[in-house]
């Protein structure tokens, strides 16, 4: 296998599969076959998600694939956006459709319709709904596991409110959402705020969420879009009043998809395989018996009894009984990531001890009496993956006072105007991230026009 220190794109193709997360032997391109261990892991990401909601009080629903061009075409802007990567439904067997119909590249124009029949009353509001389903669109560049994908799984949030005060609220709230989400990955995001000629179709601002991948290129992981009233005019999304007036509603969305499984692949991966965080494992702790002849089943009772109380403690915990010498266990446990090892022997039992490894090799001796320590090792191996991943992020993110290609992200003086935005792009072969979200003043001249610049633009390649 190729080292990833070496070339990341052809190890990160290669561990995809090394690891079983998926199969890309699909006979339509784009579309892989998640197995069995890459979709635990995507369902323990979900289930963060899932928790995120329900803690801030959404509501999970779930809408059919398709939609009709009918209300697609209800929201000229969104079509100006995905007009051609949508996939068509033209037919049921023989009989061509009256109407052509198209797998969602995601879901505003078929939520839509239908929240202006659920929303009637201010009593309604806020209407806070998510669902986490498949989209799809025809992607024609190359495409990569998790990465570039066909058919996406893909979690998507759709809020309702009664003015802009509130939808900003919730904008508030979904990067605060972001935030702990991706803190539970061990991932440092960098958020921006697209330039317009870069926001999602119909949104009035677009949020960008990226990570910085180990080959120095930017992948949007997630967006969060405030949408104001462009959706909610065309599709009659209107609430009365207390005053019995009828007013529009502002909205918002928060989407992710299985790009998140890529950044966690990439940035924490190494030459031994993936490096799970804690919280997404579905094996977070992994025992290996070191069997001596005529010792075997004293280990093995040993190794039970262990996972047992591992697994009171709250951790997903399993025993690796394969006819394998413990180096190829070791071996195959290390590549898929698990994040905590222990290894019980003979010597283990007499010294009343387990050995412990975690995923990135740091190894400890631990008290038989003192398993409940495996929380804390597991809390304090996953701020070893952010601090390093964190490290690296800093490390590459440079900020000039004039134009030049670095790897990473550059951030440069930006007078506002597009022209000079697209020409930074040019120049440098980047693409415009935004700017950070905490509106830093910039006091410089921008470096295209020599105006006084505004704003700190985020420039990088990106996947």
């Amino acid at each position: 296998m190729v080292k990833k220190s070496e070339d990341f794109d052809e190890w990160y193709n290669e561990i995809v599969e090394e690891a079983e997360l998926c199969d890309k032997r699909y006979p339509i391109k784009g579309m892989n076959i998640w197995k069995p261990y890459g979709w635990e892991i995507a369902q323990n990401i979900d289930m963060l998600i899932r928790k995120e909601m329900k803690r801030t009080n959404h509501k999970e629903v779930y809408f059919p694939l398709l939609i009709p061009e009918k209300l697609f075409q209800k929201e000229a802007e969104h079509i100006k956006g995905f007009g051609t990567e949508v996939f068509w439904v033209t037919h049921a067997g023989d009989n061509e459709l009256e109407e052509r119909l198209l797998l969602r590249p995601t879901s505003e124009t078929a939520l839509y319709s239908i929240f202006s029949l659920w929303i009637r009353s201010h009593a309604d509001l806020p209407l806070k709904t998510f669902q986490i389903v498949n989209t799809f669109r025809y992607e024609t560049k190359m495409t990569k596991a998790f990465i570039r994908v066909r058919e996406i799984h893909f979690f998507e949030a759709h809020t309702c409110h009664k003015d802009f005060e509130d939808a900003e609220r919730q904008i508030k709230e979904d990067i605060e959402i972001a935030n702990r989400f991706f803190s539970m990955l061990s991932l440092p995001c960098v958020f921006s705020k697209r330039p317009d000629w870069d926001k999602f179709a119909g949104a009035y601002y677009s949020i960008g969420i990226d990570i910085l991948m180990p080959s120095k290129k930017t992948l949007q992981v997630a967006s969060i879009h405030q949408y104001k009233q462009n959706f909610s005019i065309p599709f009659e999304i209107k609430y009365e009043d207390e005053d019995g007036s009828h007013k529009y509603c502002h909205q918002t969305t928060y989407g992710m998809s299985e790009r998140v499984l890529g950044a966690i692949i990439g940035v924490h991966g190494d030459e031994k395989g993936i490096a799970l965080p804690s919280s997404i494992a579905p094996i977070q702790v992994i025992i290996i018996p070191i069997i001596f002849r005529g010792k075997e089943q004293q280990v093995m009772q040993e190794c039970e009894k262990v996972k047992e109380e591992v697994k009171k403690l709250g951790l997903r915990c399993s025993i690796d009984d394969r006819e394998k010498t413990p180096g190829n266990k070791f071996y195959d446990w290390e590549l898929k990531g698990v994040p905590l090892r222990i290894e019980i022997g003979p010597r283990d039992i007499e010294k009343n001890i387990i050995t412990m490894v975690a995923r990135d090799g740091i190894k400890k001796e631990i008290d038989r009496e003192s398993l409940n320590q495996l929380s804390k090792e597991m809390e304090e191996y996953d701020a070893r993956l952010f601090s390093s991943a964190k490290q690296f992020l800093n490390e590459n993110i440079h900020r000039m006072d004039k134009l030049e290609e670095r790897d990473g992200i550059i951030e440069v003086p930006w007078c506002g105007k597009e022209e000079c935005g697209h020409e930074m792009e040019e120049r440098t072969e980047m693409k415009s991230l935004g700017i950070p979200l905490e509106g830093e003043e910039c006091d410089k001249a921008c470096v295209i026009c020599g105006g006084k610049g505004k704003y700190w633009l985020r420039l990088s390649k990106n996947y």
